[in-house]
């Protein structure tokens, strides 16, 4: 089963940046298609960004323009940059497999996820 550590969370003023990395285990990640999403309180989990095995890259309208998704197979790495963040962007952040061209997760395997908090 695959297992997944996100990283690089934290609180950041509204227009500040993250980087935030999540390192997956398991042989199959440079073939799968990998999916950033968040989940804020009372809310539902929803996907924010993807990245296919040859790094065509997919995002939520509220995060165009703002956020990059990459992908390091050599380090069965996946990062998100988000720029110009706001404070509708706090949540918590957790990477996993995606499926389809919605990336949806077919697994009830999480990581801890990282908190993202935008605040003054």
């Amino acid at each position: 089963q695959v297992q997944f550590v996100e990283s690089g969370g934290g609180l950041v003023q509204p227009g500040g940046s993250l980087r935030l990395s999540c390192a997956a285990s398991g042989s199959m990640f440079s073939i799968s298609r990998m999916g950033w999403y968040r989940q804020a309180p009372g809310k539902q989990r929803e996907l924010v960004a993807g990245i296919t095995s040859g790094g065509t890259t997919m995002y939520a309208e509220s995060v165009k323009g703002r956020f990059t998704i990459s992908r390091d197979n050599a380090k069965n790495t996946v990062y998100l940059q988000m720029n110009s963040l706001k404070p509708e962007d706090t949540a918590v952040y957790y990477c996993n497999v995606g499926l389809g061209g919605d990336y949806v997760v077919n697994s009830d395997s999480w990581g801890q996820g990282t908190q993202v908090t935008v605040s003054s």
